[in-house]
């Protein structure tokens, strides 16, 4: 595996242009439980480039059919990026709001420790992350403006591919 960089204003440009439409190459999750996480995967992508294709536990999409439940699911997501210690694709590490960067995630969470949503930074306000997000679509909301009970911060730390990609 080689270190690549993780193209943070490629992930920003992919967030403006899709955030209030829906790229074709990607089925909307909107009325099966939400697209957020759909919406996230695709911008880390965008920043990326580079995709785990294993099975289960990877992070991949191909259709709507043949996809990692990390490309979609909240907690899968999480656990891809934190777990991914030396696979292909990208990895995160947890941080606080002062440690994000434009890319990076945010995931909501309720009282009881059950996490439901996944936007993504796409600028700051005064160090306040602004957020782009899918189901409720929006770009550059404050993340004040949000009502949750827990929040968890993912700092995109890097991306890994096989040589020659």
């Amino acid at each position: 595996m080689i270190e690549r960089d993780y193209d943070r204003s490629a992930v920003f440009n992919y967030a403006k242009k899709w955030a209030f439409g829906r790229n074709s190459e990607y089925y909307s999750f909107n009325k099966l439980g939400g697209d957020c996480t759909n919406f996230a995967s695709q911008c880390i992508y965008a920043g990326a480039k580079v995709m785990n294709f294993t099975p289960v536990y990877g992070w991949y999409y191909i259709d709507s059919q043949d996809r990692t439940a990390t490309w979609t699911g909240v907690e899968f997501l999480y656990n891809f990026l934190l777990g991914n210690k030396g696979g292909a694709g990208p990895y995160a590490e947890e941080t606080d709001i002062a440690g994000l960067e434009v890319g990076d995630i945010v995931q909501f969470g309720r009282e009881d420790g059950t996490f439901y949503h996944t936007p993504v930074v796409v600028g700051f306000s005064r160090g306040e992350p602004l957020l782009a997000a899918h189901s409720y679509d929006v770009f550059n909301k404050p993340l004040s403006s949000y009502r949750f009970a827990r929040l968890r911060c993912l700092h995109i730390a890097g991306v890994r591919a096989c040589e020659g990609l």
